[in-house]
């Protein structure tokens, strides 16, 4: 898998449509450039949101481009001035680091990244500008709450020896539709519909109807699961929710995912974070035909861990057979989702890839918690510490936006 590629992928939960051609050239020139949101007297035109969103595409970014597109340039605009007033303006080589340091997570050069979004119609200052407004605010909030993130050594304590913490729980239900070429309007629209239902009994039959999950049999149905247990780009979409609402449709990579929120609650624990997952794909040509579905079931059963695999490709291709240990926040986001809902040993046939034509089976190794008996009390007292200050960032960029005179066209 080619670099880009392998980084596009785990950015979402989760694969968006190829984003589509946006340069100067060829925009529309009516009301691009004007203003579209004016943020305490900031301008945001249309054209920057445009590029965004475009920018978001190619990213995977989970949920509605267009609406993340404009929440993002909103609390870009009010990170940028906290900052400014703060005297916080990162130098150019800074933010030329900044732009290395994230074109590296898809082993490229800033070069090579420039003109990977350039070849879908992303200018360079809008990366520029994406990585210059992330690097004022952590620039500021370095300076703002270093002092307030002193974290006790009972704190530490506490966090050995329980490993766990109050937890919000929901209870949801899922639908993902596989995308077969050629058919990607017709299922955006069916998904389209699907994300207005809600009645859980309606979307429990478009469950048994469309789904490609285990849960299909159950209308979609799943137990009560801690939030932190499924991948984060899908917690604050949940959250975003009421009971019986239904998110927007979630690009997958060959397929289009939909969760209804049909309970939440705060529960009294969680298990402890996950450092790292340890899974395997092995890789079958034919994709959900019910020829390779069967051989999937068969392969099932005769396997009951990761290391089995191995004797299964045996003679095959490398590529065949995939194996990572990674942090969760580095799994493509489809696959962490299906992770997060095996125990270790056990299967998921759900994803696909190469446009639905290889049937990806799915197994979890292992998973290894941040917080062990054993755990580096430096790296713990690290954690909680950039948690606090993680709090704290999200508290005052609340009150900046509470505060803000914001006006959309």
């Amino acid at each position: 898998m080619r670099p880009l590629t392998r980084f596009l992928s785990s950015f979402a939960p989760i694969a968006f449509a190829a984003a589509m051609s946006l340069t100067p050239a060829t925009l529309p020139a009516q009301g691009l450039f004007s203003p579209a949101i004016i943020v305490n007297e900031q301008v945001v035109t249309g054209y920057e949101l445009q590029q965004r969103a475009t920018m978001l595409k190619l990213l995977r970014a989970p949920g509605d481009p267009q609406k993340l597109a404009r929440e993002q340039l909103i609390d870009d605009r009010l990170r940028l001035q906290a900052a400014s007033d703060a005297g916080i303006r990162p130098t150019r080589e800074e933010i030329l680091d900044g732009m290395e340091e994230f074109a590296g997570r898809a082993n490229l050069s800033r070069e090579e990244f420039i003109q990977a979004l350039g070849s879908a119609g992303v200018e360079e200052q809008t990366f520029r500008d994406f990585v210059l407004a992330g690097l004022s605010w952590r620039m500021l909030v370095q300076q703002r709450f270093a002092g307030r993130s002193t974290v006790s050594e009972a704190e530490v304590d506490r966090a050995l020896s329980s490993g766990g913490s109050n937890n919000v729980r929901v209870l949801i239900s899922e639908i993902i539709m596989p995308v077969p070429p050629r058919q990607e309007a017709q299922i955006q629209e069916r998904a389209r519909r699907i994300s207005e239902l809600t009645s859980p009994s309606a979307f429990s039959a478009q469950a048994r109807r469309f789904s490609a999950t285990s849960t299909r049999g159950n209308g979609g149905r799943m137990p009560w699961r801690d939030l932190s247990e499924l991948p984060a780009p899908l917690r604050p979409l949940l959250l975003g929710l009421k009971p019986g609402e239904v998110t927007d449709p979630i690009p997958l990579q060959g397929a289009i995912a939909l969760f209804q929120l049909r309970d939440i609650e705060e529960g009294s624990y969680s298990a402890p974070e996950i450092a790292s997952v340890e899974y395997a794909a092995y890789y079958m040509p034919g994709g959900r035909s019910d020829d390779t579905l069967a051989k999937a079931r068969v392969l099932k059963s005769k396997v009951d861990r990761c290391d089995d695999l191995y004797g299964i490709a045996k003679g095959q291709p490398e590529e065949v057979l995939q194996r990572d240990t990674l942090p969760p926040s580095e799994i493509p986001t489809d696959v962490a989702y299906e992770l997060s809902k095996l125990d270790p040993g056990e299967v998921s046939t759900a994803l696909t890839r190469a446009d639905g034509q290889t049937l990806v089976f799915l197994m979890l190794c292992g998973r290894t918690n941040t917080i062990s008996e054993d755990a580096d009390r430096d790296q713990v007292t690290l954690g909680l510490r950039n948690k606090r200050v993680a709090n704290l960032a999200d508290g005052y960029l609340a009150q900046l936006r509470a505060d803000a005179r914001i006006i959309e066209k």
